[in-house]
């Protein structure tokens, strides 16, 4: 007797190897101990969340024994919000946005379900560069939508227009765009948006409905060495960011999140409409008001980016002695180096014998590299150097 429908049963099938690699981290603590193991497989940000977050939970639980004090609030957001995250992006984001062009959600990922679930038609196509996250590709099948890949340049892994072109067809609905980049590291330029932008301006011209452009953006706070991370919202009419404050606050639990949408769209109020319907039939209902008041009160605070960069120099040092090929990170906080030997689960595997977790570049649609979460200690990434130098000598 069959229990699941056949979609279901295919994606337990393929389900995320980043799991499965947390798992298996679990497995080898408990047999070799916590401080041998050396898990660089999820990316669950390690630090403190800002004092202000702090603040903000403390003013709130003086207020928690108030009527309605956890009660609803509108399915976008608390009006009050809704305002203050208007102003903050407006400053953000180099636009000007009012409260009625952001809504306030259960972190990213239900603001891109919201957002596909309202531009999409069944059949229609998404495309994003590969490698990507793998959970797009879930989250547009939910909304009758398929997910097709457009290769990244080699190396660089910057987006390739030119073959982000040859890919579109009117069944094309969205492209969706992630910079800073997981797992790559890759921040998208201000020319390399421009580019992708116009191009998507003439498709849209061409087949008679908007292509929209969708910016994933939770690691939009951390890009190094002085490298700016340029907001699409500015450059064309359907552009939405979607993005959250997992990262920059520590707050990955907490789900809290936005969609934003370019000031250059008419109709907002009808598009913000149709997200607010969406947020709500697909059982969000309204991001929790706890997470509301904290992001109000933490606004333009962050954890500190210093911690991160000196641990990307942690790992980019540990990597580069034991002889690995890798691009130094321009943003968020993952290394992606080419696997020795060639096969990305084979070498995982022997690093994992070594009680090193990464995840298969496979997972995020690249085969033949490998993904690392340095959101740790800079200790552990010091003292994973011999097992990194172990499964290297394996493929030497």
């Amino acid at each position: 007797m069959q229990l699941l429908s056949e979609t279901v049963q295919g994606y337990l099938a393929n389900s995320s190897m980043i799991r499965r690699m947390f798992e298996a981290g679990i497995e080898l603590r408990k047999k070799y101990g916590p401080e041998n193991v050396y898990d660089f497989s999820l990316g669950n940000p390690d630090l403190p969340a800002p004092a202000r977050v702090v603040d903000g939970l403390k003013a709130f639980a003086e207020k928690a024994d108030q009527p309605f004090a956890f009660g609803y609030t509108p399915n976008a957001g608390a009006p009050w919000a809704r305002e203050a995250l208007a102003k903050w992006l407006s400053e953000d984001q180099g636009v000007s946005l009012e409260a009625g062009d952001v809504l306030i959600s259960v972190g990213a990922a239900s603001a891109l379900n919201a957002v596909l679930k309202a531009i999409f038609n069944p059949g229609e196509e998404l495309l994003t560069f590969a490698p990507y996250f793998v959970e797009y590709g879930f989250y547009v099948s939910n909304h009758g939508g398929v997910l097709s890949t457009v290769p990244s340049r080699p190396e660089t892994f910057a987006p390739d227009v030119e073959a982000l072109e040859k890919a579109m067809s009117p069944k094309t609905r969205a492209v969706l765009i992630n910079s800073p980049h997981n797992p790559t590291g890759a921040v998208y330029t201000l020319e390399e948006l421009k580019e992708i932008c116009a191009l998507l301006e003439r498709k849209s011209e061409e087949y008679g409905h908007p292509v929209w452009l969708i910016s994933d953006e939770p690691y939009r706070f951390l890009a190094y060495d002085g490298i700016e991370v340029p907001s699409v919202l500015p450059l064309y009419r359907f552009a939405v960011c979607v993005s959250s404050f997992s990262k920059n606050l520590s707050l990955p639990g907490e789900r809290i999140g936005y969609a934003a949408l370019s000031p250059l769209l008419e109709n907002r109020a009808e598009f913000m409409a149709a997200l607010t319907l969406t947020n709500r039939i697909l059982g969000y209902v309204n991001a929790p008001i706890v997470g509301q008041h904290i992001m109000v009160a933490a606004l333009g605070a962050s954890v500190d980016v210093d911690i991160y960069t000196r641990r990307r120099n942690a790992m980019a040092e540990v990597l580069a002695e034991a002889g690995y090929e890798f691009n130094l990170p321009r943003g968020s906080f993952y290394f992606f180096p080419k696997a020795p030997g060639g096969d990305d689960k084979a070498f995982i595997a022997a690093l994992t014998q070594e009680c090193v977790l990464g995840v298969p570049g496979s997972g995020f649609g690249c085969p033949g590299y490998f993904r690392l979460a340095f959101c740790v200690d800079e200790d552990i990434i010091r003292r994973s150097a011999k097992g990194f130098a172990a499964a290297r000598r394996k493929f030497a």
